[in-house]
């Protein structure tokens, strides 16, 4: 499968995912993709449910929302991807009501801020 086919729009969801049951939802920025988004998807995905990751809009993003999402969809583990903000989320949540919710936004904002600390001190050098 081409990888971007996992990505479908909140619209597409409804048709997508109509009967597919349990759901585990996964939300963060992915913003870098790093090895702990690795595990805690593959966590996720262990548990036998439709793995759907919604990947946020976040201002202050590395790599563009597309970019972010392509690369998500192109982990194994992952069923399909949506991009949402806030709304989006909770208007996916109360649709499809998720067996599970994994958050990582908390998580991938304090290791974007630890990323750009660390570029930023290297360039000092």
């Amino acid at each position: 499968m081409d990888t971007r086919n996992k990505i479908i729009d909140n619209a597409g969801a409804a048709a997508m995912l109509a009967g597919v049951s349990p759901i585990t939802l996964v939300t963060g920025y992915f913003d870098v993709l790093r090895a702990g988004h690795v595990e805690a998807l593959t966590a996720a995905s262990g548990s036998g449910r439709t793995l759907v990751v919604a990947v946020c809009a976040h201002a202050d993003a590395i790599l563009p929302l597309r970019a972010r999402a392509e690369l998500v969809a192109a982990l194994r583990m992952v069923d399909y991807v949506i991009t949402a903000d806030d709304r989006g989320i909770h208007t996916f949540v109360s649709s499809f009501k998720p067996a599970q919710i994994v958050r990582l936004e908390d998580a991938d904002r304090a290791r974007t801020r630890e990323l750009k600390q660390h570029v930023q001190g290297r360039q000092s050098c």
